[in-house]
């Protein structure tokens, strides 16, 4: 009997031991899994940085849906006015400053209407709108976000102005069209974005408006999705660079209350 009961002590004392190790196992696997996961969420926010956080998403949950395609997308480029004299008369890291605090208002008045913004361009940039997902609303998501990057740029210029700093214009074309999307560059540097002749005509078309004196301007393309929720001015046909016809735009005044 008294061998028996050492027996059952020794085998306790034995399972005890491995109860602790395996507790003090499980617990180093929780530290090491709760540092890899804040390691994978640093990542992804520094990544975050350099890819719109939709992009970022796809390439880590849902790389298929990245795949090269052709897709029906709206293409928004903007453009800062007169930059280069802004340049020459503004020290660098005040033009870094002003150009920074602008593209956060721009991107941000993008993002909220379903819009990213795949490269920016010196002191211009390019925005997709149904490039990532289906949209079949994207010309009316691209035409709200132009008229709130707009409100969000006279606000922008009231600080410059109380700052006694230079304040800013830009143009903005926007255009409707069949694209070739996907991952392009090389196996070290690579960008979500868009080739195509779409993306031509909407940069030609942000070029029009300083022809036409505006700051917004759509095509035919855009306008015969938007219905009648706008205030629009057709303009004159106006020659652009690759294009065999004369391109009519329509400068966008604002949403029509409804």
């Amino acid at each position: 009997m008294t061998a028996a009961l050492v027996a059952l002590g020794l085998l306790a004392a034995a399972l005890g031991v491995l109860l602790v190790r395996a507790t003090r196992n499980r617990r180093r696997l929780e530290l090491l899994l709760a540092d890899r996961a804040a390691r994978l969420e640093r990542l992804e926010t520094e990544f975050s940085r350099f890819a719109p956080s939709l992009v970022v998403e796809h390439v880590t949950g849902m790389p298929e849906q990245l795949a090269p395609s052709r897709r029906e997308v709206t293409v928004m480029f903007a453009d800062v006015r007169e930059f280069t004299r802004l340049c020459e008369t503004t020290d660098a890291a005040q033009t870094v400053a002003i150009l920074n605090g602008y593209f956060e208002r721009m991107t941000q008045a993008i993002v909220d209407h379903h819009g990213h913004v795949t490269q920016f361009i010196g002191d211009g940039l390019l925005a997709l709108f149904g490039a990532l997902e289906p949209n079949p609303w994207q010309a009316r998501d691209a035409v709200d976000a132009a008229l709130a990057m707009r409100d969000a740029l006279a606000r922008y210029n009231a600080e410059l102005a109380a700052k006694a700093w230079p304040q800013l214009g830009f143009g903005v074309g926007i255009h409707r069209g069949e694209v070739v999307v996907g991952l392009m560059g090389n196996r070290n540097l690579a960008t979500f974005t868009v080739v195509g002749d779409t993306v031509n005509t909407a940069a030609r078309v942000e070029a029009l408006t300083r022809t036409h004196g505006t700051d917004v301007l759509v095509t035919q393309a855009v306008r015969d999705a938007l219905g009648e929720r706008y205030l629009l001015h057709e303009q004159p046909a106006a020659p652009v660079k690759g294009k065999e016809r004369p391109v009519v735009t329509f400068a966008v005044s604002h949403a029509v209350p409804r």
